[in-house]
């Protein structure tokens, strides 16, 4: 997830006349000097990717919801199971297309470091004296190098964005990614220290989101594509189904090697595959059903990311404190469909303008203070005055 200068405001009066090739450029009725061209416009917001952002961190928060379930209802584990194949991918891969143009510049690198390097040190430190204060482990230190819960993210998009000048430079990326991720199946020695499992088995989707153009897009949202979107969830959900008693969800996860889950190495590099061709398969479904035009939760696009953040400590709250369990009627039909009416509406309010407001030093802190501003910088300033 840089200010635009003002527009320049036309004298009032007639309109100028056009300009010719060769003509001397438009001079200022006041000063005489040359007038400066109108910087572009904003460009204005997609809404269809606020409204895909949106509804991918409602299935998250969804996912995290429906976990105490599955171990009471098979069609909990299957909608679980699902859910998982495609909803962080379909994330990763919206952050990879929003990072198409990252470079080391310095402006960019001081957003990478307010936006996520920040929002990581805060949310880390947050979540390990929530998690002291709620009892659950009083004597757990706070490691930078552990991230905890839903903070690995945030160290997996620095390390993603960081390297994108790399994989823009590759002649082929995401075969290159999808080898990177099978070593790391293969590698039980990678360890914790900053969830590099997972960053490295989730990054073919941010490489490959870096590889789409507006077209992609364009072609998944086809009448054609939406049509077959419904046969191929209603195949997902039946297998999965079939799935859920005979294969661990956390494959899904990607945060261990193959070694780890209880599987043969050789079945590191065929389960990569598999779910990579599965999860791009769900998240082109996924996106095919996004609407395109400006929605009542398109505005909440904007805010996923305090979503993200801020469902955890709900979520594992209620997992330190036992309330599913204080509660059985959560494990009937009716109570499911309880549980997930409010973790959806929960996230949705996580989302909205005024909780940002509240949270934003934490989320996205400014912090001018903190950095020089550059030569070409100024020069902007000067001219906005």
């Amino acid at each position: 997830m840089s200010q635009a200068l003002r527009p320049h405001q036309p004298l009032a009066g007639a309109p100028l006349p056009a300009v010719r090739d060769g003509d001397p450029p438009p001079r200022d009725g006041r000063t005489g000097q040359a007038a400066r061209p109108a910087p572009p416009a904003p460009a204005s917001r997609d809404p269809f990717f606020d409204n895909a952002k949106y509804l991918a961190i409602v299935l998250v928060a969804l996912g995290h919801a429906w976990e105490p379930l599955t171990d009471h209802s098979r069609t909990a584990e299957a909608l679980y199971m699902v859910v998982y194949a495609f909803h962080m991918p379909a994330f990763v891969l919206v952050s990879g297309y929003f990072s198409r143009g990252f470079d080391h510049r310095p402006d960019r690198l001081r957003r990478l470091v307010t936006g996520i390097a920040v929002p990581f040190v805060v949310f880390e430190v947050a979540y390990t004296l929530f998690k002291r204060w709620a009892g659950h482990a009083p004597d757990q230190p706070i490691s930078l190098l552990d991230p905890w819960y839903l903070t690995w993210f945030l160290v997996a998009l620095f390390v993603w964005r960081l390297t994108t000048p790399l994989w823009r430079a590759v002649r082929w990326p995401v075969p290159a990614a999808l080898a990177v991720a099978i070593l790391a199946t293969l590698s039980p020695t990678i360890g914790n220290d900053l969830d590099l499992q997972r960053v490295l088995q989730f990054l073919p989707f941010f490489v490959a989101g870096l590889c789409l153009r507006p077209e992609h897009f364009a072609m998944m949202r086809r009448r054609a594509v939406r049509l077959g979107a419904l046969p191929v969830f209603a195949a997902a959900l039946v297998f999965a189904y079939w799935a859920a008693p005979r294969m661990t969800s956390a494959w899904f996860y990607r945060r261990d090697s193959a070694v780890e889950l209880g599987a043969q190495p050789w079945a590191g590099p065929v389960m990569t595959l598999a779910l990579f061709g599965c999860s791009m398969v769900l998240a082109v479904c996924f996106f095919a059903w996004v609407p395109r035009r400006r929605t009542w939760y398109t505005v909440l696009g904007a805010g996923t990311l305090y979503g993200y953040l801020l469902h955890g400590f709900l979520a594992k709250g209620s997992r330190f404190w036992d309330w599913y369990d204080a509660h059985p009627w959560v494990y009937t039909p009716p109570g499911e469909i309880a549980v997930t009416v409010v973790a959806a509406a929960v996230v949705t309010l996580l989302c909205t303008p005024p909780v940002r407001r509240v949270f934003r030093f934490a989320v996205e802190p400014r912090m001018e203070w903190a950095f020089r501003k550059s030569a070409a910088e100024a020069a902007r300033e000067r001219v906005a005055r």
